[in-house]
């Protein structure tokens, strides 16, 4: 998969040190999913049992044993994977998820 943009993970971490924890899982997020073949939501709940599919293509992760959460909207047509959010749970839960 293409992933549009590693450098939403890597300021989420930078910019806040006290998310620098997240930095390892984000990572292992991307590198998982730059490998990945998904053609279909089913393909992303199998390689991410705890992923949460939404309607148009929106997958919601748990990231660092589920301390965050990660935002993608994904093109699966195409193969992209942009991502739209990341964030605590808090925060998570002050947007909507279906317009990030």
């Amino acid at each position: 998969m293409r992933i549009i943009a590693l450098s939403t993970l890597k300021a989420f971490w930078e910019e806040s040190p006290e998310y620098l924890d997240a930095r390892e899982s984000t990572l292992a997020w991307y590198r998982h999913a730059l490998r990945a073949e998904w053609s279909a939501p089913a393909d992303v709940k199998q390689d991410f049992r705890n992923a949460s599919i939404l309607k148009d293509g929106r997958v919601v992760f748990n990231i660092a044993g589920n301390k965050y959460r990660l935002v993608v909207w994904i093109n699966y047509a195409y193969r992209v994977v942009y991502i739209r959010f990341i964030g605590t749970h808090a925060q998570y839960d002050k947007i909507d998820v279906q317009i990030v």
